[in-house]
């Protein structure tokens, strides 16, 4: 068991890493829509990179139906996996809408001999969830 200093310097190390092993300057928050933010997400038992609409309901269900209507190309262009989810519930209890995709391995960011994994997880998708919104932030946004 690590305490929560311990797990806290862990986890640091390992988003230093990353950001050193792929340095790029990802989307994540600068989406130029209110409450519409990409999400790297790793802790001691998995990892997953998500789009996250948190916005208030009228929002959220604007921008959720235009993401079904692309759902398909998402799917057959970008990431065959991806899971949507329009009624998602965060730990806080939050309930948000979520388009996700979870690494299916066993993971933890406790476990340095993970973190490779990971990382080429996080590039490699969270590269092709921003190429899709790139490509398609115009229908999107209006």
């Amino acid at each position: 068991m690590f305490s929560k200093e311990e797990s806290r310097l862990l986890r640091q190390e390992f988003w230093i890493s990353f950001g050193k092993s792929f340095p790029r300057k990802w989307l994540l928050y600068d989406t130029k829509i209110k409450g519409f933010s990409f999400k790297f997400y790793f802790d001691t038992k998995s990892a997953l990179i998500a789009l996250d609409i948190e916005d208030d309901l009228e929002n959220r269900i604007k921008y959720w139906e235009k993401l079904i209507s692309l759902k398909g190309i998402l799917k057959s262009d970008y990431l065959p996996e991806i899971i949507f989810e329009e009624e998602y519930l965060l730990e806080n209890g939050k309930e948000i809408s979520r388009i996700y995709l979870p690494l299916e391995q066993k993971v933890s960011i406790h476990n340095k001999n993970t973190w490779r994994e990971v990382m080429e997880f996080f590039n490699e998708n969270m590269d092709l969830l921003e190429g899709f919104f790139h490509e398609y932030s115009d229908i999107i946004k209006d």
